[in-house]
């Protein structure tokens, strides 16, 4: 069972059971289609649509249920990928760089206090021992 079958039955649906239209649609083959959907249904045991020959004819009682439930899930990954959209573009976050003393002290503070300009939310966090257990951040401070 997976998120390609769900999409199929749901566009099935949408597209009056024709499955050239529904392929047309999901930039898929027919006969991918085809398969997929009577492999999901074999792995549920019902069937969801009824057939005459190798053509859907119309929505099953259970097939009702189970596009009821396909519709909800497909809600639902639509709001999972909302939510990791608007967490990816966020502008703040942690940076950690690792490095050694001289470059700690004499090369990075010029660039990281740019990049604080730029990006005020950005939080500087030395990594633990990268510079030794007596050596400086990168913005030229002791820990």
């Amino acid at each position: 069972m997976n998120l390609h079958q769900f999409r199929f039955v749901q566009e099935a649906a949408r597209r009056n059971l024709n499955l050239t239209e529904t392929a047309k649609a999901l930039h898929t083959s027919q006969p991918g289609v085809s398969k997929a959907i009577i492999e999901l249904e074999e792995e549920l045991g019902i069937e969801i649509f009824a057939r005459h020959g190798k053509r859907l004819k119309r929505i099953t009682e259970p097939g009702q249920h189970v596009l009821q439930s396909i519709e909800l899930i497909m809600r639902e990954v639509g709001n999972l990928k909302k939510i990791g959209e608007q967490f990816s573009t966020q502008d703040s976050g942690t940076l950690s760089i690792a490095t050694t003393h001289t470059q700690a002290r004499y090369v990075l503070p010029v660039p990281v206090a740019k990049l604080r300009e730029k990006r005020s939310q950005s939080q500087h966090q030395p990594s633990p021992g990268s510079a030794g257990s007596g050596g400086q951040n990168a913005a030229g401070r002791y820990r």
